[in-house]
């Protein structure tokens, strides 16, 4: 088989169907019977400079998928695979990879490159390969230039693979210095300084240390900086994203080189070509995040908690950033609207002064206003649009004291803007300020509001006129119309200004949806989002308006249905995912009072047939919509709902089932909490196959983690439904909730993503104690639970230690204690009176500033002083 590879490869690549198969069965099979030997021979065709470019691209290819998955089950399944093969045939691969390293094909070098990465990714953390980077090192400096950047290019994506602290730190530092060398102005091979320099970008989170060192960090510092005046453009864009990411990892170390910073970023911005110049204000949009995130988390107050301290680099560069950010303006493109993904300075430069905004609040209005008021009505569209574009851009961040005038002052141009200006980009962006000026401006909360009687009525008459305008404007009225209803969202009962209008809101929305141009741009979908928000701040008075839209949405999804029959395309399942979400909110919203709830229950049986319908139709995103309607349903029907059961649950079973689209599988877990809560114990009949489903989704490793802590939080759900009768679940259900708070205790070490997951995961786990405590409560039974109070105990008192809970958490894990005692009572008492949790957790829990903290403590503190 090794000797006829090339021509496999080869016909695996053919035109003809049937030689392809054939090639490509041969590969699996050749693969399944030997991997050591099929490995050896894909790398030996990697190396063979002999061979066809097409057959080495191939197998390139074929060997770096046998060694890395993005699915983390088949990933880890690799990694274990390559482990456990023989030394010596792996030595060979390794020998293969590194020689075609100095292949004269530059697509076998780079090929190469990733591949010795990905070897190395598994390899390193095991202690494996050790002297991998010293060999790379050794030579890098006497090589010929393809070879010198085809390990530059290996390190680089080295450093992506491996985390920092697989790499010894000398070897960092010989890492930094090859690389630093590559970027050197002295280096007069292009494709090997732009290789240094995109490695050092992957090697930045690894220079720690380096740049820690003054002299260090200014030799980087001043190499990064020179390369942005390169004559090469590739090069100055690398060198552009590699300020842009040393920016975010190294923000406390800048201080120094801010002013040389502003001055290329600035002749960058006005002179260099786009890719350049974006990269340019991508800079200073990374420190406006930076900045953000340091007020944010520390309000503004810079004591001793602040890991990094704010140095309030945009405040300082204001009087000369606005400006030139407001120049970039003038800079669109003709036809950059129609483009959903276009991305151009222009852009850019409105999306960095929104950051700088946010980051300095009313400081920028007065640098702002004078351009708007410049430009706001001369000829050229440009002016206009840019003008309108700044307006918008700043309306997040500064004060609404110092903002409302201004709007109030702009609101009725703007409206006749939107109606009357010549030119599409003008009333698009004029549209989206609007949108803005909802968002931000307007709300129950406000002192003076905006939005009044007065102008309420002209607001709607435009926007619903604009919704015939062009697809990208009427999109955009149909994102300010959202903002609007939003507004009224807290209103309470009392009657809404809309309320008048909701009649033609809902017309002019449907008959949007109907437009023949709907595909352009994501018109139809804003549509029906604005739909949807319009119902959700409708109130009581408007009921039986949106108990007549009922049947209009049950129609057009029983069309889609139909038209599914003759040919099943993308737009239909679209749109049927669209109308199950809006018939969800219609549901939420009737079934939300019992005065609206008879509108809702005439059409139950008919709107649950449809879904059952959506159900057997292949579209992924419409079961998703149609399973979240359907826990909407359950909700609003109660113990009614049984009478679907039957029917559905085969849907359930198989939503639970379903590993591959793991987001429906964790929906579906959802809905099976909200038919447990609305069916209570009707429910039991299904138990046995939902918990036989639940138990093998969690010891299944292809499974998605972020599936498993709504599961747990199920198991309350079944047991707060099932009472006592969940004592026979009792025996598997518990030891998986106990290794899993096990595993979640502690988080020594992990990053930010790992916290944050482990506490939506322990969530999960008291969720589910809490359930089957709170299920067992009065029944002869609780004495089962005894066995299993030690340990919930010790995990409370575990979290309480480990000091990283989210108030999330620490509300629930309070509850839990609450909830234990006052099922257990004084049996469980002894053992309460030992756990820190029931004391210094407690105490902290009840002088909390958060009142559901304090809430859920009161309550714990009231079974306590009951049981002790």
């Amino acid at each position: 088989m090794a000797m006829e590879v090339t021509q496999i490869l080869l016909n695996a690549q053919a035109v003809d169907g049937a030689v392809r198969k054939q090639a490509e069965d041969n590969l699996k099979q050749f693969q399944e019977q030997n991997l050591p030997s099929f490995l050896f021979s894909l790398a030996g065709e990697l190396a063979n400079d002999e061979k066809p470019p097409e057959s080495r691209r191939l197998a390139g290819l074929i060997l770096k998928n046998a060694l890395d998955s993005k699915e983390q089950h088949k990933k880890i399944e690799f990694v274990q695979r390559w482990l456990a093969m023989d030394q010596a045939y792996k030595a060979q691969i390794k020998a293969l990879l590194l020689r075609t390293l100095s292949s004269p094909s530059p697509d076998a070098r780079s090929t190469a490159s990733q591949v010795v990465a990905k070897v190395a990714g598994i390899e390193l953390p095991h202690k494996q390969w050790p002297e991998l980077i010293g060999s790379l090192l050794s030579t890098v400096h006497q090589l010929p230039a393809p070879t010198r950047q085809a390990t530059l290019e290996t390190l680089g994506y080295i450093c992506e693979e491996v985390s920092p602290d697989v790499v010894e730190q000398d070897h960092v530092n010989k890492i930094l210095t090859a690389v630093v060398q590559g970027m050197n102005s002295s280096e007069e091979n292009n494709d090997v300084r732009l290789a240094a320099i995109q490695a050092l970008y992957n090697a930045l989170g690894f220079a720690q240390a380096n740049f820690s060192n003054d002299m260090e960090r200014d030799y980087i510092m001043r190499i990064v900086c020179e390369a942005t005046l390169s004559p090469e453009l590739k090069i100055r864009r690398a060198a552009f994203e590699c300020l842009v990411a040393i920016s975010s990892t190294y923000y406390e170390k800048l201080a120094q080189y801010m002013q040389d910073i502003f001055t290329i970023t600035a002749k960058a911005v006005r002179e260099d070509e786009e890719p350049v110049a974006l990269q340019a204000i991508e800079f200073w949009s990374s420190i406006c995040d930076e900045e953000i995130d340091i007020i944010e988390e520390y309000g503004g107050e810079f004591s001793g908690d602040s890991d990094v301290p704010c140095f309030y680099f945009i405040k300082q560069a204001l009087p000369f950033l606005v400006p030139m950010l407001l120049e970039t303006l003038l800079k669109q493109e003709e036809d950059q609207d129609q483009d959903e993904g276009a991305w151009n300075i222009a852009m850019a430069g409105g999306t960095c002064l929104g950051l700088v905004a946010r980051t300095v609040g009313d400081d920028i209005v007065p640098l702002v206003m004078p351009f708007i008021e410049e430009n706001i009505t001369k000829q050229d569209w440009r002016h206009r649009e840019a003008a309108t574009y700044a307006f918008g851009s700043i309306l997040e961040g500064p004060s609404p004291e110092k903002l409302v005038p201004l709007v109030n002052m702009a609101l009725s141009f703007m409206l006749n803007a939107l109606t009357k200006d010549p030119n599409n980009h003008v009333k698009d962006t004029t549209a989206w300020t609007l949108g803005r000026m909802f968002e931000f401006l307007h709300g129950s909360t406000l002192d003076n509001p905006i939005i009044n009687q007065g102008n309420c009525q002209q607001i709607i008459t435009v926007l619903l006129q604009s919704m015939k305008d062009v697809p990208n404007v009427a999109e955009k009225a149909c994102g300010a119309l959202y903002f609007l209803a939003q507004g009224y969202e807290d209103a309470g009962s009392g009657s809404s200004p809309l309320t008048p209008f909701f009649q033609e809101i809902v017309q002019s929305l449907l008959t949007v949806t109907h437009r023949e141009d709907t595909g352009e741009s994501r018109l139809r979908t804003a549509a029906y989002e604005a739909l949807n928000e319009v119902v959700r701040c409708s109130n009581d008075d408007t009921a039986p308006m949106v108990a007549q839209l009922v049947t209009v949405i049950m129609m057009e999804l029983h069309q889609t249905l139909e038209n599914q029959k003759v040919s099943s395309d993308d737009r239909q399942n679209e749109l049927q995912g669209l109308l199950c979400g809006c018939l969800q909110v219609i549901i939420q919203k009737l079934g939300a009072s019992e005065p609206t709830k008879h509108h809702l229950m005439q059409y139950a049986d008919q709107i649950m047939g449809l879904f059952l319908r959506v159900f057997a139709s292949r579209s992924a995103t419409a079961h998703e919509e149609a399973m979240l309607a359907i826990g909407a349903l359950a909700y609003a029907t109660g113990t009614e709902f049984v009478k679907y059961m039957q029917e559905f649950y085969r849907y359930m079973e198989m939503g639970l089932q379903n590993f591959e689209d793991y987001q429906v599988c964790a929906i579906t877990v959802g809905v099976v909490g909200d038919v447990c809560r609305a069916l209570e114990e009707k429910v039991l009949p299904y138990c046995d196959g939902i918990m036989t489903q639940l138990l093998k989704d969690l010891s299944s490793n292809q499974l998605h983690r972020s599936v498993k802590p709504p599961i747990f939080s199920c198991f309350g759900d079944i047991a707060l439904a099932i009472g006592e009768n969940f004592e026979k679940y009792l025996l598997y259900a518990m030891p998986m909730l106990q290794s899993a708070a096990e595993l979640s205790a502690h988080t020594n070490g992990a990053d930010d993503d790992m916290i944050e997951y482990t506490n939506t995961l322990r969530n999960g786990i008291l969720e589910a104690y809490s359930g089957i405590f709170q299920g067992f409560k009065g029944s002869p039974k609780t004495q089962l639970l005894m066995a299993y109070a030690p340990h919930v105990l010790q995990f409370l008192d575990s979290l309480y230690n480990e000091k990283d809970m989210d108030d999330v958490v620490t509300k629930t894990a309070i509850g839990v204690l609450g909830d234990l005692a006052d099922t257990l009572g004084s049996a469980a008492g002894p053992l309460i009176q030992q756990s820190i949790s029931s004391k210094d957790f407690l105490k902290e829990c009840l002088s909390s500033d958060d009142p559901l903290i304090k809430e859920s403590a009161e309550w714990a503190k009231l079974t306590l002083s009951r049981v002790l």
